[in-house]
């Protein structure tokens, strides 16, 4: 498959179908076809508000996913760049890949640098989600090698000590459950000193949740810790973005329709065929408001991990 072809092929979401071939061609001709990914991150971060309101354009989230399969650190201060984009402008370009994947994808762009993140962090002009994407990448960088759990503990410390505005936001709840999945010894008296001045949202991480994790000892904590997807470098781009829900439609409308044929060409009861393949009312999003009518995003409050 020709470059140009690729590229039009990945440049927006076509029929709800995966095109599969064409991300493995990328993987393929990965020498080729960098310069031109790196081009559309730069192009989508020059004419996000435009892009953003084109319908299906997704040509920047596979560069993302596939640049940080290659380990690409020309893409680093592009996404960095990315991640100071306006939250309203981030939220219609990545939707959720800000909070599930952007540490992931900054952790394999970084080739361990991780004072870009640190800023991104420190920003208060950002995103927060941006930032608690940051946070996470910090903690991606210790389970896959590239920095010390005690470097990072270290830099959190200069964050509960004056690194962050004393405020609440997400950053804060991101901050100390983090800390906390980094076993927090070294820090217990700065969340306790957090949740005394009201940083810490309760119901996303409590107190008692991070005593738990203190009685279950550092190795116990450490090992938990690595076995989480969100702290894995991305491996496999075509794996990862192919089970996204907006690449099932097509699998669901054939699902549907295989049902509804069955129904009419059976002489049985047509109830048992109907309820194999029936669907359940769609998940929310987890920054649409919770259906428990919290008021809270969804993954904050019933959608949490």
């Amino acid at each position: 498959m020709e470059i140009d072809e690729i590229l039009r092929q990945l440049e927006k979401l076509t029929s709800g179908s995966y095109p599969r071939e064409a991300v493995a061609a990328a993987i393929a001709r990965k020498q080729e076809i960098t310069p031109e990914l790196l081009r559309i991150l730069e192009t989508t971060i020059e004419q996000a508000e435009q892009l953003a309101s084109k319908a299906g354009y997704m040509a920047h989230l596979y560069a993302m996913f596939l640049l940080a399969q290659v380990r690409e650190t020309r893409a680093y201060p592009l996404l960095l760049r990315f991640a100071l984009l306006p939250g309203d402008l981030l939220e219609s370009l990545c939707g959720d890949v800000i909070t599930e994947d952007l540490g992931r994808i900054l952790a394999s762009v970084c080739g361990g640098d991780a004072r870009g993140i640190q800023s991104l962090i420190e920003n208060e002009g950002a995103d927060e989600w941006a930032r608690v994407a940051g946070l996470s990448s910090l903690v991606t960088l210790v389970t896959t090698g590239q920095k010390t759990r005690e470097e990072i503990v270290d830099y959190f410390a200069g964050l509960f000590r004056g690194g962050l505005a004393r405020e609440w936001s997400h950053v804060w709840d991101s901050l100390v459950a983090y800390a906390a999945d980094l076993y927090p010894e070294e820090l217990i008296d700065d969340i306790k000193q957090a949740y005394n001045d009201g940083l810490v949202d309760e119901a996303f991480v409590g107190l008692e949740d991070i005593r738990k994790d203190l009685e279950a000892g550092r190795e116990r904590a450490l090992a938990r810790l690595a076995e989480k997807p969100q702290h894995h470098l991305v491996e496999d781009a075509a794996a990862e973005m192919g089970w996204w829900d907006c690449f099932q439609d097509h699998v669901r409308d054939r699902a549907n329709a295989m049902a509804q044929a069955a129904v009419a060409t059976s002489f049985a009861s047509p109830a048992p065929a109907v309820s194999q393949m029936r669907y359940s009312a769609p998940k929310p999003g987890r920054n649409d408001p919770c259906p428990c009518g919290s008021g809270r995003k969804y993954k904050k409050c019933c959608g949490k991990p």
